[in-house]
């Protein structure tokens, strides 16, 4: 155990705290990939023709579940506030689990759609709140050190919650797999509890992040807190448009993926297996990376260098997707994008968060992480039809997708340096 600890950068003192945040997030993503592959099934059996429908309500399901989950942070402390959210979405597993089992079969698909829209907000929030645990519970140069390293335990209770559902949906069957994901956020409640009390005695770091009194009382503030922070504040501002630079290309590049694969692969045994094969790669991708690299990297090259590196390849990938638009380069800029965000860009968004107020932990980042989220992915899709509509093709959406990369690379520089500022 020394020898791990020393080999992944872990001090004496934050052993058991990375313990427990890796049970966490472990739990957390598990419970979620449990869920997520009934989520899928759900959306093609309610009709492919509605899923803009379903897309929509999840945008407009996550701006209204803000206001509570502001209005519970504002007035809880945080150990019942946390344990408190994730018993909240337990209760609405089970819920789902009575109304499957108690409706008529042919009301079951309006029951089934409404658990497709929870999952995509259920999804947002309870990554969230992880990640504000965490920001709450390590300093920022802990952070630039162990993110990487605890977000690997996300990547592994990924793989692990698919894997339970595809070897269990049969003996168990779907509404049944819901309680599977209510014992894993239990356990995740507890974890969060447990790691919030080792940061309030400094047994997560050099000295407590947070006192007693501090835990033992809710945020305060206003319920508007977070949106009115969220526009108001040029590092919130610019923190924004990160998350909304992110999901805009990534939902430009889903698009075109999906139109590629569409002229190239007419079986859809051949097309699940070309799927399959990216998820595979960028499981084993970021993994690794994550294990061994991420605070490697971060400690290396700093945190604008781990800002800046995912639209660095968005650059390049989008020169290259427009210049030569074929299966292998989608596949090797799709995979290599997507484990650069698991492995690099998400633990040093989250390092962000570790030099604001608590109050903006939960919030501002709460509302940035779900809301704008959604929205950039709303955004995406809107932009793309029209590009497409007008003719651009591969190659000029491409163009548009190295500018806005461009744009992405620019506001990483501003914020890392505003990040690199707050420390000293």
């Amino acid at each position: 155990m020394p020898f791990l600890a020393h080999r992944f950068g872990i001090k004496p003192k934050e052993a058991t705290a990375v313990a427990w945040s890796w049970l966490f997030f472990f739990s957390v993503l598990s419970a979620y990939y449990v869920l997520r592959p009934i989520r899928d099934d759900i959306g093609v059996a309610g009709g492919v023709q509605n899923l803009p429908w379903m897309f929509t309500a999840s945008l407009v399901g996550m701006l209204l579940a803000n206001p509570p989950f502001a209005f519970l942070a504002a007035r809880l402390p945080r150990r019942v506030f946390v344990s408190t959210a994730y018993r909240f979405f337990s209760l609405n597993l089970i819920g789902f689990f009575v109304a499957l089992h108690l409706v008529a079969p042919e009301q079951q698909i309006w029951v089934a759609r409404v658990f497709f829209v929870w999952l995509s907000v259920f999804n947002m929030f309870v990554v969230s709140i992880f990640w504000s645990v965490m920001a709450d519970a390590f300093t920022a140069e802990q952070g630039q050190r162990l993110f990487g390293l605890v977000g690997a335990a996300g990547t592994i209770g990924a793989v692990t919650g698919a894997a339970t559902t595809s070897l269990l949906i049969a003996p168990l069957g779907r509404m049944n797999l819901m309680l599977v994901s209510v014992v894993l956020l239990e356990v995740a409640a507890l974890s969060a509890r447990r790691l919030l009390r080792f940061a309030a005695v400094g047994e997560a770091g050099a000295a407590p992040r947070l006192t007693e009194e501090e835990q033992a009382a809710g945020m305060g503030g206003s319920v508007w807190e977070g949106m009115r922070r969220t526009l108001t504040s040029a590092y919130f501002v610019n923190i924004t448009l990160h998350m909304l630079l992110f999901t805009i290309l990534t939902t430009f590049l889903y698009f075109q993926q999906a139109a590629l694969v569409d002229v190239a692969m007419t079986d859809s045994a051949e097309r699940t297996r070309f799927f399959a094969n990216i998820d595979l790669l960028v499981n084993l991708i970021t993994l690794t990376t994550q294990m061994f690299a991420t605070g490697w990297f971060m400690r290396a090259f700093g945190i604008v260098a781990a800002l800046a590196f995912l639209p660095a390849l968005s650059v390049l990938g989008f020169s290259t997707l427009g210049l030569a638009p074929s299966i292998g380069v989608l596949m090797a800029f799709q995979v290599l994008r997507r484990a650069g965000n698991f492995a690099i860009n998400r633990p040093a968004r989250e390092v962000l968060f570790t030099v604001v107020s608590s109050e903006d932990r939960y919030k501002t980042k709460g509302f940035i992480d779900t809301f704008v989220y959604r929205a950039g992915d709303q955004l995406g899709a809107w932009a793309y039809a029209p590009m497409a509509a007008i003719g651009l093709g591969i190659p000029g959406i491409s163009a548009v997708g190295v500018v806005l990369a461009v744009l992405s690379v620019v506001n990483a520089v501003w914020l890392g340096t505003r990040w690199r500022r707050a420390v000293s």
